[in-house]
């Protein structure tokens, strides 16, 4: 379950560099791909869901750090809802 990082571009063109805990994000997302926001929403949440479930599979207990992520990736979509065309680029996955 290695730790994953992966880097975002949101519709402003700002850059972010997300956490997992676990390489499950390359499984829902691709570097060099964009995302419609709500796909991407969607996408991200499953992400989230699946790492923290992994980590409390193995240690008992559920990821903090993986629900924390989905909470800034939710709060930085809501900045965004409602513009047209408004998408999210994958840049790069890392671990």
């Amino acid at each position: 379950m290695p730790e994953t990082y992966w880097t975002l571009r949101w519709p402003d063109g700002s850059e972010e560099r997300c956490y997992s805990p676990s390489s499950v994000v390359a499984e829902l997302f691709s570097p060099g791909e964009v995302y419609p926001l709500a796909d991407f929403r969607h996408r991200a949440r499953i992400a989230m869901e699946r790492a923290s479930n992994r980590v409390a599979a193995k240690y008992g207990f559920a990821c903090s750090s993986a629900m924390a992520q989905l909470d800034r990736i939710e709060a930085q979509v809501a900045k965004f809802e409602g513009q047209d065309g408004a998408e999210v680029a994958c840049l790069a996955i890392s671990q």
